[in-house]
């Protein structure tokens, strides 16, 4: 089986309540509840307002503190509420890694819902990214696998194409990968990311509108088109056309190529990874379906 990367650090309700209790001794007592285990980081909810976000994995420790350093002044441009770290926590005799608390944020995962609700937030998640797509400040952090040049991501994605049995499109999907990465190279300053845009760190309202986006371990500077592929992973094809349409000019053709490469990226990655976790490899499977079906398009 291909698992999600293995937890360095068990992060227990025990742990938690200590690192409140040493550091932040006014919310320690209340209800403390595991909501989130994911690759990088273990999430917990603390009373009805607060979230405490903790890595798992040593790895996931440099990406917190971009969110504690980054995230604040990010997220006064997003048109929905972002997790802004509220207390930024330290690593202590128990626990070697910083920490945060953050504000709650209610939404039903976009993950876990059905596709016409996903569809109908298309609008709203264009209209995010276009206003966090401005030039970074400088000195912004930029990620070693997200927002790079495609090219860069072409030893993993044929590696994990190399496995016939969960890709048995493999040939479809090589071609489109090779097109992906003909289409011409961001060649502007880099704009700010979110870096791993997909349905499980979107949350909706009971309406289907935009709630909040979360987890912004992956923040920084790079090429929008990597953001932009939750167009294949959120989005069937009307959706789809409606997410692209919400742009209007602001995105060339170019980009739109990128963009279904770091689907691939994405969606692969999830697929190859997550035999533990099937809501993620439900999203990667979806990516991996779009992307084959526009490319089978004569239209696409």
């Amino acid at each position: 089986m291909a698992l999600m990367p293995k937890a360095e650090q068990d992060v227990t309700a025990g742990l938690v309540r200590t690192l409140l209790k040493e550091q932040l001794p006014g919310l320690s007592d209340l209800p403390l509840e595991l909501v989130a285990n994911g690759w990088d980081n273990v999430i917990y909810r603390l009373g009805k307002e607060w979230a405490v976000r903790l890595p798992r994995r040593e790895a996931a420790a440099q990406l917190i503190l971009h969110e504690q350093q980054y995230l604040p002044a990010y997220a006064t441009r997003s048109p929905v509420p972002l997790p802004g770290p509220v207390h930024s926590g330290q690593p202590s005799a128990d626990y070697p890694w910083p920490w945060s608390v953050t504000p709650w944020l209610e939404g039903l995962d976009a993950g876990l819902v059905s596709q016409e609700s996903r569809n109908a937030a298309a609008e709203d998640l264009a209209a995010f990214l276009i206003a966090i797509h401005v030039p970074a400040a400088p000195g912004a952090p930029v990620n070693p696998v997200r927002g790079v040049r495609l090219e860069a991501r072409s030893a993993a994605v044929i590696d994990r194409l190399g496995d016939s049995s969960r890709y048995p499109q493999a040939v479809r999907l090589r071609t489109l990968w090779t097109q992906a990465c003909l289409a011409p190279p961001w060649s502007r300053p880099g704009v700010w990311l979110h870096g791993d845009l997909h349905p499980g760190n979107v949350l909706l309202g009971p309406d289907g509108r935009l709630a909040a986006v979360v987890d912004f371990g992956d923040l920084g500077a790079g090429d929008p088109a990597v953001d932009l592929a939750v167009a294949w992973l959120m989005f069937d094809d009307g959706g789809r056309r409606r997410f692209k349409a919400g742009f209007g000019r602001a995105v060339d053709a170019a980009t739109w190529a990128r963009a279904r490469g770091w689907a691939l990226v994405l969606a692969t990655a999830m697929l190859s990874f997550s035999d533990d976790n099937p809501v993620m490899a439900r999203i990667g499977r979806f990516g991996v379906e779009q992307l084959l079906s526009e490319h089978s398009s004569p239209s696409a």
